[in-house]
């Protein structure tokens, strides 16, 4: 996608040998700076996780995966620690262990010397994969859109999201995201409901500045208001993405999205999940086996914005002897998905809907 004219993933390597690092986008100065941060070792990478400069289930795990060949290239002999570090970053996007685990795997087979190289190579690759799956959820998301908005006629066609799922939340393109970036470049009138996404504001930060990089008409709106829109026949279509989704079709997802897909299905308003096949855990039967990561309070209890003279400030918003919860994620049960959209295509959220596009995994 492009800033400004110009084209960036969220992840890209620079330097070679000993000078190898990765450069990120920082996404805690968005949407007021753009700024970059160079990632030169594992404990660099592991603080861009957990301090969420990197964000979004794909993107965690190629964060993670430049991590580990990072690790290599420091001490080839830290793999085990070094993966131990970087799970334990956070615990709910599948694709953070995912990714450690496919780079690990590959590298127990090989002698210490060798390991930095082939470990970069494979964290090149699950990046490359990642933009390759993101624009193929586009395309099959853009069918769903486009049947949509064909029965819409010639007005525009209301999409609602939650949270930040697109190509911030990847290396390129994105998973809910992605259809919308499609379908608006092919001629759809397409306009996003961009839902605030509290405590940290990743539809408000995130979802609208990419929005509006790419020229797509967008709203921001309050996290509640969704219902309401629904009630009135404003929204025709919810997309979100997924940070786990299990092997009945249960999808874990930000914090808010149970009770979008809850008032859509009450209003009949297909609500779909986009996501690639290393946001599934099919090792998981339902989704209450999710571990649910619990953020730091501040995250809820203070607030950060722009000033009127240009200054960014953060604020607490809550009474200093009010204690505050943030669970940062919850579980969407699959019989309120109206449908998953994977690189393979699109499917009912179900075990065997699942397994009609990765027959692969019919005995897992």
């Amino acid at each position: 996608m492009k800033i400004q004219g110009t084209h960036y993933r969220t992840i890209w390597p620079v330097g070679t040998g000993a000078n190898a690092r990765v450069r990120v986008i920082d996404q805690t100065r968005l949407p007021f700076t753009f700024a970059t941060i160079d990632l030169n070792s594992l404990n660099d990478a592991a603080d861009a996780i957990r301090t969420m400069v990197v964000r979004g289930a794909p993107l965690i795990g190629a964060t993670a995966a430049y991590g580990l060949a990072l690790a290599m290239r420091d001490d080839p002999a830290s793999l085990a620690q070094a993966a131990a570090t970087l799970k334990a970053t956070r615990p709910t996007a599948i694709n953070l262990a995912w990714a450690v685990d496919r780079v690990r795997a590959v590298l127990e087979k090989i002698p210490e010397p060798n390991r930095f190289a082939a470990a970069w190579a494979e964290a090149e690759a699950i990046a490359d994969a990642d933009v390759a799956q993101c624009r193929a959820i586009g395309v099959h998301g853009q069918d769903v859109i486009s049947t949509l908005a064909a029965k819409a006629g010639q007005r525009r066609l209301n999409i609602l999201t939650h949270c930040n799922a697109g190509w911030l939340a990847c290396v390129d393109w994105g998973t809910a995201l992605a259809p919308i970036y499609m379908a608006h470049d092919a001629g759809v009138p397409v306009h996003v409901w961009v839902d605030e996404t509290r405590p940290r504001n990743q539809g408000a930060f995130l979802t609208a500045f990419e929005l509006g990089a790419h020229g797509v008409p967008h709203t921001v709106i309050a996290d509640n208001t969704g219902g309401l829109l629904m009630q009135r026949g404003d929204v025709d279509l919810v997309i979100v993405g997924s940070d786990r989704t299990v092997a009945n079709g249960d999808v874990c997802n930000k914090v808010g999205t149970y009770l979008k897909a809850l008032a859509a299905h009450d209003n009949g308003v297909p609500f779909y999940v986009a996501l690639p096949s290393s946001t599934i855990d099919w090792a998981l039967a339902e989704g209450g086996g999710i571990p649910i990561e619990e953020r730091d309070a501040r995250e809820l209890t203070h607030i950060s914005g722009q000033t009127s003279t240009g200054l960014n400030e953060t604020v607490r918003i809550v009474p200093a002897g009010s204690p505050a919860l943030n669970l940062a994620f919850d579980v969407t049960p699959a019989r309120l998905v109206t449908g998953l959209i994977t690189e393979r295509g699109v499917c009912a959220a179900s075990r065997a809907g699942l397994h009609t596009l990765f027959p692969e995994m019919s005995n897992e």
